[in-house]
């Protein structure tokens, strides 16, 4: 119990102005979109949409995404794979192309 104490008191303070929230992409970002706002969003890649089960994200998400973001009042940061579809869908943004090594 000694060792767990100082541990867990860590975590409360690191933890202490955390939110969680369970909502779809589109109702985050309209909840917590405002100016100064960065959002980083990690959807599923191109062509895996369905990685993470059956209706949670399908092809034509990318495209609400790309709508919802072009009128955001923050700024955002969107991780996705490089592929005619994803470049078609978000070139009304900035594209940084970034080298991996893995």
């Amino acid at each position: 119990m000694s060792k767990l104490e100082p541990i867990l008191a860590d975590i409360h303070e690191r933890l202490a102005g955390v939110v969680i929230e369970q909502l779809g992409y589109a109702d985050f970002i309209r909840r917590y979109d405002r100016a100064g706002m960065l959002f980083y969003l990690d959807p599923p890649y191109w062509g895996c949409e369905t990685d993470y089960g059956q209706a949670v994200f399908d092809r034509d998400d990318f495209a609400r995404l790309a709508d919802q973001l072009g009128a955001i009042k923050g700024k955002f940061v969107l991780s996705i794979n490089d592929t005619p579809g994803a470049r078609d869908t978000f070139s009304r943004f900035n594209i940084a192309d970034v080298e991996l090594t893995y």
